[in-house]
């Protein structure tokens, strides 16, 4: 979905999607290319180009519409995790950057659109044509419906234009020669043979010999995938406000006044149960509520007077109650006794060591909590997981002496010196999916083998296809025949056109961002 949105984000398929959601394609149009009347508003910025302003208005209202057009564009509503897995708020950022720079080259280039470019534009916007025809009454319609006047509206589509412009200036620039379509021409039609030879990791393995120093590299060189979580043990105390409860006693004041507040729970069949016969819950409920309350209070009166020197020992006596000890357990594998006391274990690691914290209030009862003993994330020895490092480290060594060997055979094979056995693919033609026989799908070396002559028959590099190595040599070549390369030409060259054009200016764009100081508010960028 996200490749289908950048590929078209500056194309006509937004005034066609627009031109079929009416007052969709003028909101968008007017907020995506226009200020609105009041120009730049606020202090606040979304990010700064060179000494242009993105303010954070606008980079909402983008962001907005840009949601806006997925939902119209695939019919269902876009989910914030969704929206996060398309990347839509760098997508917004990026393409008001590259506006903010397109309108300053086009200054510079002295680009400019005229009055007939905005009209003839407007015109053939389908929101506002009746039976194929403008019609000025509907466009000053339409426009009234999205409070936008026609001055506004028409800057922002001269804005639009504008940019337009500059990228077709950069476009125009662009031309495919001869060698060029010559070569997809070849491409296309010609068939390679090749020889290849690969090296696996796997058929090394046995070669690799590592000690412990070896070991303790790879260990240091990968530490967080060795290093053991955070450890804890805590002392604790959990007042029981059951205990509390039989000591209490509730008024039918009481009572009433916990019937009202929770009469949602008093329902029967036929609608609300009067008091009377509730009674007896409601006094339950009220003193459930009340003993909560009072356990609450008693153990942050205990935190309180102990909180000075995080005596949990005396919050305990004052409240009469034992301490309770865990042994050492992490963040995601708690102690037995603390098991689904998610919000406790939350703030038990979130002490510092030593400190009386709390209160805590889950379904069990209250409680104060003090770390005994913190045993932070470390890389236990060698010798303690020497048993999971050395198959993984063996993997990474066999995996770089693969690659070595094929290094080395390359040097080989190019100096004319080599006497590696090599296989055969047989004859095969261009696929861009890089389906090669005997090889399978890789697309880099299909697209090298191409490029492969009688003159430099081999690859420079080795080629890596899942885990192994390949090497590859021309050993022939089925030509096309040339004579029908003139007849197709040029047609050749309009298909290649368009691609290079793009890549010229992506290239192009990259050149202007990198010469141009950007800041972005990165606060807007958070998920």
């Amino acid at each position: 979905m996200l490749g289908i949105m950048r590929k078209y984000k500056q194309s006509i398929i937004i005034k066609i999607v627009f031109g079929i959601i009416v007052l969709s394609f003028i909101g968008t149009i007017f907020l995506v290319w226009g200020r609105g009347e009041k120009g730049l508003s606020g202090s606040e910025y979304a990010a700064r180009v060179g000494k242009m302003k993105i303010t954070f208005d606008e980079y909402q209202k983008y962001l907005y519409r840009l949601r806006n057009m997925y939902m119209q564009l695939y019919g269902k509503t876009i989910t914030p995790e969704m929206e996060k897995q398309m990347g839509l708020k760098k997508l917004a950022m990026d393409a008001l950057i590259d506006n903010a720079l397109l309108r300053k080259e086009a200054g510079e280039m002295g680009l400019e659109v005229t009055k007939d470019d905005v009209a003839k534009e407007i015109a053939s916007i389908p929101a506002f044509q009746n039976g194929g025809a403008f019609d000025f009454e509907l466009y000053q319609q339409r426009l009234r419906g999205e409070r936008i006047t026609p001055a506004a509206f028409e800057e922002s589509i001269k804005e639009e234009l504008l940019i337009k412009k500059v990228r077709q200036k950069i476009r125009d620039k662009v031309t495919v020669s001869d060698e060029e379509a010559l070569q997809a021409f070849r491409k296309q039609n010609d068939k390679v043979d090749l020889y290849f030879a690969s090296f696996s990791p796997y058929e090394v393995k046995g070669e690799v010999k590592l000690t412990d120093q070896d070991l303790n590299g790879y260990i240091q060189e990968h530490q967080e995938q060795f290093k053991t979580p955070e450890q804890i043990s805590l002392s604790y105390i959990l007042v029981d406000p059951a205990r509390v409860a039989a000591k209490l006693s509730v008024t039918d004041d009481e009572a009433q006044t916990y019937y009202q507040r929770n009469i949602d729970r008093f329902q029967g069949k036929d609608g609300f149960l009067p008091f009377a016969e509730v009674k007896e819950r409601a006094k339950a409920g009220a003193l459930q509520d009340k003993a909560a309350k009072e356990a609450y209070g008693m153990a942050a009166d205990a935190l309180n007077k102990n909180l000075k020197n995080n005596n949990i020992n005396a919050a305990a006596a004052a409240l009469g109650t034992k301490v309770n000890e865990t042994p050492l357990f992490t963040l995601t594998a708690p102690a037995a006794q603390l098991a689904g006391e998610t919000e406790v274990i939350k703030r038990a690691f979130a002490l510092k060591t030593g400190e009386l914290g709390g209160p805590v209030e889950t379904a069990r009862g209250i409680y104060l909590l003090k770390i005994k003993e913190r045993q932070p994330a470390a890389v236990p020895p060698l010798a303690r997981i020497k048993s999971r490092v050395e198959p993984l480290a063996i993997e990474e060594m066999a995996q770089q002496l693969a690659q070595k060997k094929a290094m080395d055979a390359l040097a080989l094979l190019t100096s004319g010196k080599s006497s590696l056995k090599m296989q055969e693919t047989g004859l095969f033609g261009y696929s861009a999916k890089g389906d090669i026989p005997k090889i399978g799908a890789a697309p880099d070396i299909m697209g090298a083998a191409f490029n492969l002559t009688v003159s430099a028959p081999v690859a420079k590099s080795p080629f890596r296809v899942n885990d192994r190595w390949y090497l590859i040599k021309l050993k022939n070549r089925a030509e096309m025949n040339r004579e029908e390369f003139p007849k197709q030409k040029e047609q050749v060259k309009q298909t290649l056109l368009p691609q290079k054009q793009q890549d010229a200016l992506n290239a192009w764009m990259k050149e202007l961002k990198g010469k141009t100081k950007i800041e972005i508010n990165q606060a807007l960028m958070v998920d």
